[in-house]
């Protein structure tokens, strides 16, 4: 009805912080898609070079969310970036060991 479109059209892209952070040795991102888009979550170093993609791929529209297991991982600062379309937002994450 009336109320579930309003609902999906009050949708907006997001990338949340995830959960826990600091966090050892994984932690959950949650993301929302206001439309059916195809998205990427990928996982930076303190560096700059990508150490996991997450997701690379059509998804639809809603909430997702996905854990990142970083057990082999070094200790450090960790950049979780999610790409769909235009938007693109970024959140820090601290891997303590």
């Amino acid at each position: 009805g009336p109320v579930e479109v309003a609902e999906s059209k009050a949708l907006e892209f997001a990338l949340n912080a995830p959960f826990p952070n600091p966090f050892n040795p994984a932690t959950t991102i949650e993301y929302v898609l206001p439309q059916p888009s195809h998205a990427a979550l990928t996982i930076h170093n303190a560096t700059g070079q990508r150490v996991a993609t997450l997701k690379n791929e059509h998804h639809s529209a809603g909430r997702h969310s996905v854990t990142w297991d970083a057990s082999h991982m070094p200790s450090g600062v960790y950049f979780c970036t999610l790409k769909a379309g235009a938007y693109i937002r970024t959140q820090r994450v601290l891997l303590l060991k």
